[in-house]
């Protein structure tokens, strides 16, 4: 199945004022964020964010929250954002499939990928926009993921999908923007 920009949308984990300076890699993670975040954002495809204990580990870093509707950052207490019950009022039905990124890949990731899959969503994480403070349990969780029919792929997979074809105004204004 091919990830449909209709049909999908782009959900954020935990990507934090104090957590993400412990994260492997972390420049890159939030520079790969971003880039998802402003395609999907030109594609309408909704962008929605958690935070896990915002009062202890701060708000969404500032390069994100700048470019994300107050309204779309809901807070949590659950390692899972299913579990938290914190997406209800933002996860459209018309939108069965939900692309992941964010951290820790191995705790908050994967519980709430796992718990989409469980409720009958169609999940997608970007491995190249998770971390974990070890990259060992990054790749064990993106392995686990896989094990539970979670798909994994990565920021151009998902920006291709989402443009379905070459040739449009839009594509060569990302083309141009971002896939150089």
């Amino acid at each position: 199945m091919l990830i449909d920009r209709h049909r999908s949308s782009l959900l954020l984990i935990d990507m934090q004022e104090r957590l993400l300076p412990a994260m492997d890699d972390a420049q890159r993670l939030i520079d790969n964020a971003v880039w998802m975040v402003r395609i999907a954002q030109r594609l309408a495809v909704p962008v929605l964010v958690s935070e896990q204990y915002p009062k202890g580990l701060g708000p969404t870093v500032s390069e994100l929250r700048e470019l994300i509707p107050a309204g779309n950052i809901v807070s949590k207490m659950h390692f899972s954002c299913v579990a938290d019950g914190c997406l209800k009022p933002l996860l459209d039905a018309s939108r069965p499939q939900v692309v992941m990124l964010g951290v820790e890949a191995h705790i908050c990731v994967l519980q709430t990928a796992m718990d989409l899959q469980s409720s009958g969503r169609q999940v997608f994480v970007a491995a190249d926009c998770v971390a974990s403070r070890d990259p060992a349990n990054r790749e064990l969780a993106l392995e686990r993921l896989r094990q539970h029919g979670v798909v994994i792929v990565s920021r151009e997979m998902v920006a291709f999908e989402w443009l379905g074809a070459a040739g449009s105004e839009e594509f060569r204004e990302i083309s141009r923007t971002y896939l150089r």
